[in-house]
């Protein structure tokens, strides 16, 4: 089978010197590529709020080359590792609080926080110690979206139309993504494939970020706003439904960017296929249902504004939820990179997280 190399972005990657990151601004596309500098903790945060980075795994990411920039610039200071520590604690403090649905964003600053302490040495000792996990969490993301990919792909013989939601592609994560990752993974193997990305809106993520990303793959996508997809689904229903997830439920429902769940119950009623694709780090086995999940609600300026003028009156209220909850029942099956799980969810997932977990000791 005749094997193609696909042009992907690189949403993140350390500025020469290492104390300081440089992300590709997914604000300002599709219309500018341009990178941006993050430096000071302010830095990293507002750019997971104003989501110049965005997507869990990359969110994830991005907070953790965050926190060993941080330390290595507090390295350079000659501060004890004592106050290193000190300072360590409020960073991993602050930037847990930029966004509460991503799960990825406090996995990450976790994993730093249980890697430094059981390190010892200077200051300088303890950021190189930071700066090596945050390296081995972003090629870790690397494989686990190949093995997402791979997984999924198994679905894919060819010729689906694909349905998708937000943006879950490599704009989302270290590597190739995760709902988009089995397009990549059959267009690389010459299966054709084609893909409905959902608008998104208010920020449309899917038109600015998936048709851009599978654009320059030279992948075929068709942009539909959110309130078209019933007739697309009435008409020439897709074949399949793939989705990413900023946090799973231990049970197996689903939060996802807000629109998520009316596709998931279009895709039930007509009878599609709904998958939801996410790596082990996404699942919170610490979080029983998708009640248990928090909400972010987003700046009403998103609905009221957009990208330009005035588009509802200024006193009208707006209701803004960046995410909805998808319940289980309508998904079809979980796929990560420990591979494709079906109900339970709460066993399935269970045994998931503790395989990648035991992989990640080993």
């Amino acid at each position: 089978m005749n094997h193609r190399e696909l042009s992907i972005p690189e949403t993140i990657r350390w500025a020469p010197g290492g104390l300081s990151a440089l992300i590709l601004d997914q604000t300002l596309l599709p219309g500018v590529r341009e990178e941006k500098e993050l430096s000071s903790l302010e830095d990293f945060i507002e750019a997971i709020r104003s989501l110049r980075v965005r997507g869990a795994p990359l969110i994830g990411i991005t907070a953790a080359i965050g926190l060993a920039a941080l330390g290595r610039q507090a390295a350079a200071e000659k501060i004890s590792s004592a106050e290193f520590r000190t300072r360590f604690a409020d960073w991993a403090d602050r930037l847990e609080k930029a966004r509460p649905t991503a799960v990825n964003l406090v996995w990450a600053t976790r994993r730093l926080s249980a890697r430094l302490e059981g390190a010892t040495g200077t200051a300088g000792e303890l950021a190189e110690v930071l700066a090596a996990e945050a390296d081995t969490i972003h090629a870790e993301d690397r494989r686990m979206c190949r093995a997402i990919g791979e997984h999924a792909a198994t679905l894919l013989t060819g010729g689906e139309a694909i349905i998708t939601h937000c943006n879950a592609g490599s704009l989302a994560t270290g590597g190739i993504g995760t709902a988009l990752a089995p397009v990549y993974v059959a267009a690389e193997t010459g299966r054709r494939v084609r893909v409905f990305a959902d608008e998104t809106r208010p920020l449309l993520q899917g038109s600015r970020l998936t048709a851009w990303e599978l654009s320059r793959a030279g992948i075929e996508v068709t942009v539909l706003a959110d309130n078209m997809a019933g007739s697309l689904f009435a008409t020439t229903p897709p074949d399949i439904a793939f989705v990413g997830s900023d946090r799973i439920a231990a049970n197996g429902d689903v939060a996802n960017k807000i629109g998520t769940y009316p596709l998931a119950v279009l895709a039930h009623r007509h009878g599609v296929p709904f998958y939801v694709l996410a790596p082990t780090s996404t699942v919170d086995l610490g979080t029983p249902t998708g009640a248990d999940i928090p909400i972010e609600h987003r700046d009403p300026d998103e609905v009221r504004r957009g990208f330009g003028p005035l588009l509802a009156p200024e006193e009208a209220g707006v209701y803004s939820p960046a995410f909805d909850i998808t319940p289980h029942d309508l998904v079809t099956g979980i796929i990560t990179e420990r591979g494709i799980h079906a109900p339970p969810y709460t066993d399935s997932l269970a045994a998931a997280v503790a395989e990648a977990e035991a992989e990640r000791r080993r």
